[in-house]
């Protein structure tokens, strides 16, 4: 990759992993005062993004096959918040009680504004890095969605449902989220992984 493109990008990946660690602690906050499974996930999530960014800071100008290494770990650090979401998930099924839908609605809120804002940062970069990149702009894309989601849930348990379980379904769909996300940069890396066996002459053509 031209030094130029790599220096960008490194730029890039380190803002975007500060903003996330940044908004990690105060969403983090929020959502443990307020019982939200949702917004725990979404928070973790935060700190997940933070991972690959900084993954990715390191591992940019690394050999191909290393690059597709570095995919594959970051594959299973999307698996984190998927994690957290279902364990919470599970423990609210006891109880579900509904979280406060201002405090919901407000945090998810910033958080559209600093995933939209990483997500631009990375949309001119998403095509350079190889699976490392690609990692880093499904999950501020995914993050966006989530976020969208979880306001319109807010509004939604406010309004009609005055109970946990719309925060439960949609911790859930953030597992199903990121379970997908996981597999596209997996094969990505795979993709990698085949490229750097070619180059050196190890695939058989037969």
């Amino acid at each position: 990759m031209d030094p130029t493109r790599v220096r960008a990008l490194k730029r890039t990946v380190l803002i975007v992993a500060l903003l996330n660690l940044g908004y990690f602690f105060v969403e983090n906050a929020v959502a443990l005062a307020i019982g939200s499974v949702s917004l725990f996930a979404d928070s973790v999530d935060f700190l997940e993004d933070t991972a690959v960014n900084l993954l990715i800071f390191l591992a940019l100008g690394w050999p191909l096959a290393h690059r597709s290494v570095a995919g594959k770990v970051m594959a299973g650090v999307i698996l984190v918040p998927a994690v957290a979401a279902l364990w919470q998930a599970i423990a609210k099924f006891q109880n579900p009680e509904a979280p406060d839908p201002l405090s919901l609605v407000l945090t998810a809120g910033g958080a559209v504004v600093v995933n939209t804002i990483c997500a631009v940062l990375l949309l001119r970069q998403r095509d350079h890095g190889g699976s490392m990149t690609r990692a880093a702009w499904l999950a501020a894309r995914n993050d966006v969605i989530i976020n969208i989601g979880i306001i319109v849930m807010g509004v939604v348990t406010l309004t009609l449902v005055r109970n946990g379980w719309p925060d439960v379904v949609l911790g859930l769909g953030i597992v199903a989220l990121n379970l997908r996300a996981a597999k596209e940069v997996w094969e990505v890396a795979e993709e990698e992984n085949l490229a750097a066996k070619a180059l050196a002459g190890e695939v058989d053509d037969d």
